[in-house]
């Protein structure tokens, strides 16, 4: 290992080594138990790190290939983790596809320290909408409703009980850098039942025996919680019994479900045609 002087102040260190013990941390964020003991996390590509930098997440480590060394932007990046106490390493072709296991991977890898909302902190207003997922297991699942609570304006996602890792590498990829902009709240089934006592607003779940369409529900100027069960079972007798109203999605095919991120998607977007219903009318 080297360092030397780019355009970004302070150094940066060069490293070539699989065997580097930098890069053996980076590549043991893999495993959710370093994850959790290092609070840290990997998100590939420029345009996240620059997302997540904006957002004002906390950097520990930039990773850039050598290819890119005199992209200004990278270069730009490098400074502002320099700025924030991070360490920027500039790495071989090997070492980056080690990290990201992946053959062709990105230019630009950024590790970054973990970060969760308290429930107590979630206090919904009028018209704010939150996703609870009990007991998600599926990574591209979870990813892929943060990446749709992103794209309808939701306020955010509440895991339940035993979930799948938020910040897991195939969560991040599947949230195409949602996962920086959606806050996540992480959950006991007991503190979420007390948490729900208090909340303003519609508590809506899905369900196989729900006798409400979910066309026909009123989620307009209110608060709405959408509770999703777990991929194999649904939600729970507890959970069930905590909503307001019990939805169903009527399937003309022979399907009997939908996948927990599609049903996910369509209740969210009905629940957002509802507010701007409402905005129309206004």
């Amino acid at each position: 290992m080297s360092e030397h002087r780019t355009g970004a102040p302070g150094r940066v260190k060069e490293v070539t080594s699989l065997a580097n013990p930098l890069v053996k941390d980076i590549k043991a964020l893999a495993l959710k138990k370093f994850r959790d003991q290092q609070n840290a996390f990997i998100a590939e590509g420029l345009k996240l790190v620059i997302d997540a930098l904006d957002l004002g997440w906390t950097i520990k480590t930039l990773i850039f290939a050598k290819s890119a060394l005199g992209n200004q932007a990278v270069e730009k990046v490098a400074s502002r983790t320099v700025a924030a106490s991070g360490d920027v390493l500039e790495v071989s072709e090997k070492v980056l596809s080690a990290i990201t296991r992946r053959d062709n991977p990105q230019a630009v890898v950024g590790v970054f320290s973990q970060k969760y909302l308290p429930l107590k902190d979630v206090r919904p207003k009028n018209g704010d909408v939150w996703v609870a997922l009990d007991r998600v297991r599926d990574p591209g699942n979870l990813g892929t409703v943060m990446r749709t609570v992103d794209a309808v304006g939701a306020k955010g996602v509440i895991l339940i009980g035993d979930t799948t890792d938020p910040f897991a590498v195939e969560t991040v990829r599947a949230t195409m850098g949602s996962v920086f902009a959606v806050p996540v709240v992480k959950t006991t089934p007991d503190a979420f039942l007390v948490w729900r006592k208090g909340f303003p607003g519609l508590v809506a779940g899905t369900h196989l025996k729900g006798a409400v369409d979910y066309r026909s529900v009123d989620f307009s100027n209110k608060p709405v919680l959408l509770l999703m069960g777990n991929e194999q079972q649904g939600l729970p007798d507890d959970l069930a019994a905590s909503c307001d109203r019990l939805l169903r999605i009527p399937q003309a095919g022979r399907a009997d479900s939908l996948n927990l991120a599609v049903a996910t998607g369509v209740m969210l977007f009905e629940i957002r045609r509802g507010a701007l219903t409402l905005e129309d009318r206004s």
